[in-house]
């Protein structure tokens, strides 16, 4: 029996290694790994998603994990925490297998001994919260032959701040670029997403969550902001985008460089809202993406303008296409109409990941060498086809709407 079966995790090396083609048990927080979630895979229903789950402290993850079987062909997606993509239907031929390495970034609310971030209740279910690092194995037919998990704190690491927009959505059918962006960076670099639905830059730094992010923060790290939304519905004195939203944007400029890290911004997503023509996105934020580029350009601080790619993916699509990228369902697949003009769903969320990567790509961030070898660059005017992206969704579901708008 190897010693990691023997001794609780929290008294060895943060190392491990799990055969998943023998036996192994359902998580407890004594053992401190095992299957999680959902009920473990039933060898009579071949082709269930599944999560396992390890015990670990807050820090940055090498994950490696060997995808394939002897006995049938396979095609797994792997997502890690609150469903952070990774890898994307990887197809495996009886008897073939594949190695994948990534790096997750599993953290806590703790800040220091006396605070922590103050998440939201619904955060407080959210799998990328807790004490433990997760992995979900899914797709047609998922095949997982081992799993090795690695800490590594040396790698560079992509801070992400903002809302809904760009949060891990623990939930089906929405999602978000951040949780898609991870699966076009090779083990190389970690992705640390601190975003929430709801947030401002004023309340994601109120509630501490860029007092975390400052915890562990180091030369060569870069923190992303997409901040809008949300701060375009703040009425309180001197809100606007003029004063307090440029002003909180400046704090998140000198505390990420008093680290000697690097930060970049972005305007904010557009809504799905066409002018009268059906033809044309209409701007729904006002002046808040002129102040974040004056502020900007002000202090030298390089912008992804998401706002203008992705006008541009919507009017490509155009008026009933755009639905397709956004959490537009019929009545039959959830219980309910859902129609959702701000929140994308895993497709919408996917291309908007690859405008955040081309805009990383056209502003020479040195980062971007650490792109996966089958990156291409891609174009919001020619988007990929809705109707062939292949999405295994997650069990866990919800149709309650994101905080925001």
């Amino acid at each position: 029996m190897l010693l990691w079966t023997i001794l609780p995790l929290s008294a060895m090396a943060q190392t491990f290694d799990f055969d998943m083609t023998k036996p192994q048990p359902v998580y407890n927080a004594e053992s401190g790994y095992g299957y999680d979630i959902v009920p473990a895979p039933d060898k009579k229903k071949p082709g269930e998603p599944f999560y396992f789950s390890v015990k670990v402290d807050d820090g940055n993850y090498m994950v490696r994990v060997v995808l394939g079987s002897k006995k049938k062909a396979g095609e797994t997606t792997v997502r890690a925490e609150g469903r952070r993509l990774m890898i994307h239907n990887a197809a495996t031929p009886k008897g073939k297998f594949q190695t994948f390495d990534f790096v997750v970034n599993k953290r806590s609310p703790r800040i220091d001994d006396k605070t922590q971030v103050r998440i939201k209740d619904r955060e407080k279910e959210y799998l990328a919260w807790d004490d433990k690092l997760t992995l979900e194995f899914n797709g047609d037919a998922p095949a997982v032959q081992s799993i090795h998990i690695e800490r590594n704190d040396q790698v560079p690491t992509i801070y992400l701040c903002g809302n809904s927009t760009v949060v891990d959505q623990n939930s089906e059918p929405w999602a978000s670029w951040g949780q898609m962006i991870t699966r076009w960076f090779g083990p190389e670099v970690a992705i640390s997403n601190h975003a929430e639905s709801g947030l401002t830059a004023r309340t994601f730094i109120a509630g501490g969550r860029l007092d975390k992010i400052m915890t562990t923060l180091k030369k060569g790290d870069i923190v992303i902001a997409e901040f809008g939304h949300n701060d375009e519905k703040e009425k309180r004195p001197g809100d606007g985008a003029w004063y307090h939203y440029v002003y909180n944007l400046k704090i998140f400029i000198d505390q990420v460089r008093s680290k000697g890290a690097d930060i970049v911004f972005c305007t904010p997503t557009q809504r799905r809202a066409f002018e009268a023509d059906n033809k044309t996105i209409k701007n729904t934020h006002g002046e808040f993406p002129a102040a974040m580029k004056s502020v900007a350009e002000r202090e030298k601080v390089p912008v992804i303008d998401l706002n203008q790619m992705t006008k541009t993916f919507f009017e490509t699509l155009g008026f009933e296409d755009s639905k397709r990228a956004l959490v537009h369902y019929p009545k039959e697949l959830y219980g309910r109409e859902l129609a959702d003009n701000t929140h994308f769903n895993p497709y919408g969320a996917y291309e908007v990941a690859k405008c955040v990567v081309m805009g990383m790509k056209q502003l020479q961030l040195p980062i971007v060498k650490y792109l996966r070898p089958d990156w291409q660059d891609f174009n919001p005017a020619h988007p990929d086809d809705w109707q062939t992206f292949k999405w295994a969704p997650s069990p866990i579901k919800d149709i309650v709407k994101p905080d925001g708008n």
